[in-house]
C-alpha cells in the first residue's frame, strides 16, 4: 500500500526541464553591509538611507546582513539547500568607488572570492551589474537623467566582465529599471529621491541607453558574447469593467511596456503618455538600435497584478494613485490575499505574464522568474524555529504557475525566489521580511525557515509534488 500510494503521488508530481535552475536572488546595498570598507564609495542609498524621514525607523545599510563578512556561511547554506544557482549584484561604488576611473582591486578581490565559492559549491552566479546602488558621485554630476551616467555604465561593464568573465555565469545589466526612473526620480520614493517628470522622463532613456550600452561592453569582453539578459517587473493589468479599458492600457504601457518594447522592438509604447516617455531630442541617431540589440534571456520580476477600476460617480479611476500615473490606480478586489505589505497575491499573474511574453516574443526569447517571494511578519517560536506555512504556500502556487506556462509552451528555464535572506528592503528598512531564512539582526544568527525546507525539497526533486508532500501540511 505505502509502496503503491507513493507511485500514485510521483505520477502527480510535476516535473520542472532537465537543468532548470533553482535559486535565490539579493542585492548588494541590501546583503553586504561594509560600506565603509576596503575602498568602497558613497552611494545614493547611503545617502538618502542617512537622509531623516527616507526609511523607516531610520534604517540604513550600513551593516544590513554582513554578507561582506559572512558569505562563506551564507553560500555553505545557499548549498544545503540543494540551490544550483545565486543572483547576486556588483556594488558599483565597491568597484569603482566615484563611478568611472581604475577599479579598485579590493572591491573586484571580494566579488572574485565570491564567485568563485560559488563555482567550488556547483552554484551558477547570476550577475547583475546594476541594482540600484548608483555612485552618488554620479548622481552629483547628473545621475541617470544625463546621457554621461549610461556611458559609465558601459565602462563599468567592461571592468567587471575582464575581472568576472570566466566565471560561466549569467548576465544581467539592470535590474527593473522603471523602479529607478519611477520611484527615484518621479515620486522620490527611492533614492536618488527627485521628483520630477522631466528628470524620469530622461532617466528611462538612459537607463535603456545604458543597458544597450553595457549589453555592448559584456559582448565584447565575455567568452563567445556571453550569456546576457535583463531583469523586469511585471504586473499584469486588470480591467473591472468595460469602460475602465483604454486606462488599463495606459497603465500597461507605462508599467509594464515602457522597457519591455523599447528592448524588444526597439520602440516606445504608444499608449503611454507624453509626460512619461523620453523626449524625442534625447534620443540620438542609433540609440534605439543599441537598446534592441539581441539578448539571450528576459528575466521576469513578478510579486502582483495591477487593478484599475473606474469610479463611476467620478469618471475617473477609482482607488489610489498608481505607481506610474494617474490612469493606474492600486485598487485591489477585496476578496484577494494579501502579504504583510498589503501587496494582493494572486499567482495566477505569474502565468499571465509568462505566456503573453512568450506569445509576444514568438518562443524565441529564454525566461526566468528571477525574483518572486512573499513578506510576512515572521517570528521566531518557542522551538526556535520559524513556521512561515503561508509563504511555503505562496511558493507552491507559483510554481505551479510556472510549470504551468511551461506546459504552454514559455520557455521558462529557472526560477530564483526573493529572497535568501532577510535583508534590507530599501524605504521599508528591516520591517518586510520577505527570505526564507530569518537573520536576527542584532546576533546576525541565520535561521532557516520552514519555507527553505519546502524550498529545498522541490529543488532537489526538481519538482513540484502533489499536495501534502514538498514538507506541506494538507489543508
Amino acid at each position: 500500500m505505502t509502496t503503491t500510494g507513493r507511485v500514485g503521488a510521483a505520477a502527480r508530481a510535476r516535473t520542472f526541464p532537465a537543468g532548470f535552475l533553482w535559486g535565490a536572488a539579493t542585492a548588494a546595498y541590501q546583503i553586504e553591509g561594509a560600506v565603509k570598507e576596503d575602498g568602497r564609495g558613497r552611494s545614493i542609498w547611503d545617502t538618502f538611507s542617512h537622509t531623516r524621514g527616507k526609511v523607516a525607523h531610520g534604517d540604513t545599510g550600513d551593516v544590513a546582513c554582513d554578507f561582506y563578512h559572512r558569505w562563506e556561511d551564507d553560500l555553505e547554506l545557499l548549498s544545503s539547500l540543494h540551490l544550483n544557482a545565486f543572483r547576486l549584484s556588483i556594488a558599483w561604488p565597491r568597484v569603482q568607488p566615484q563611478g568611472r576611473g581604475a577599479p579598485n582591486q579590493r572591491g573586484i578581490d571580494f566579488y572574485r572570492k565570491l564567485v568563485d565559492g560559488l563555482r567550488r559549491r556547483g552554484i551558477k552566479p547570476a550577475i547583475t551589474l546594476y541594482h540600484w546602488d548608483l555612485p552618488q558621485a554620479l548622481e552629483d554630476a547628473g545621475g541617470w537623467p544625463k546621457r554621461e551616467t549610461a556611458e559609465r555604465f558601459a565602462e563599468f561593464a567592461q571592468i567587471v566582465a575582464t575581472s568576472l568573465g570566466d566565471s560561466d555565469a549569467m548576465w544581467m545589466t539592470l535590474n527593473e529599471p522603471i523602479q529607478v526612473a519611477h520611484q527615484g526620480y518621479r515620486v522620490g520614493t527611492h533614492a536618488p529621491g527627485q521628483r520630477d517628470d522631466a528628470l524620469a522622463a530622461a532617466a528611462t532613456h538612459h537607463l535603456l541607453l545604458g543597458h544597450g550600452l553595457a549589453l555592448r561592453a559584456l559582448r565584447d569582453t565575455l567568452p563567445d558574447g556571453g550569456n546576457v539578459g535583463i531583469a523586469i517587473d511585471f504586473h499584469p493589468v486588470r480591467a473591472i469593467g468595460d469602460n475602465a479599458r483604454e486606462a488599463a492600457a495606459i497603465a500597461d504601457a507605462e508599467q509594464n511596456r515602457l522597457f519591455f518594447e523599447p528592448i524588444v522592438h526597439g520602440t516606445y509604447p504608444r499608449a503611454a503618455r507624453a509626460q512619461i516617455l523620453p523626449p524625442a531630442h534625447l534620443i540620438a541617431e542609433g540609440d534605439m538600435e543599441l537598446i534592441s540589440a539581441p539578448i539571450d534571456f528576459l528575466g521576469v520580476n513578478y510579486y502582483n497584478p495591477h487593478y484599475v477600476k473606474i469610479d463611476e460617480d467620478q469618471g475617473r479611476p477609482a482607488g489610489k494613485p498608481a505607481k506610474v500615473g494617474p490612469s493606474a490606480t492600486d485598487y485591489t478586489p477585496p476578496e484577494l490575499p494579501r502579504n504583510a505589505l498589503g501587496w494582493p497575491i494572486e499567482p495566477s499573474g505569474l502565468l499571465d505574464a509568462l505566456v503573453a511574453i512568450n506569445e509576444e516574443t514568438r518562443s524565441e526569447l529564454p525566461l526566468y522568474v528571477t525574483e518572486n517571494g512573499c513578506a510576512l511578519t515572521d517570528e521566531v517560536d518557542s522551538q526556535g524555529e520559524i513556521d512561515d506555512a503561508e509563504r511555503s504556500g505562496y511558493l507552491r502556487d507559483h510554481l505551479d504557475m510556472v510549470h504551468r506556462a511551461l506546459k504552454r509552451g514559455a520557455p521558462v528555464h529557472g526560477y530564483f525566489v526573493w529572497t535568501l535572506l532577510d535583508n534590507f528592503e530599501w524605504a521599508l528598512g528591516y520591517d518586510a521580511r520577505f527570505g526564507i531564512v530569518y537573520v536576527d539582526f542584532e546576533s546576525q544568527r541565520r535561521i532557516p525557515k520552514r519555507s527553505a525546507s519546502f524550498y529545498r525539497q522541490v529543488a532537489q526533486a526538481n519538482a513540484l509534488e502533489s499536495d501534502g508532500e514538498n514538507g506541506l501540511r494538507q489543508a
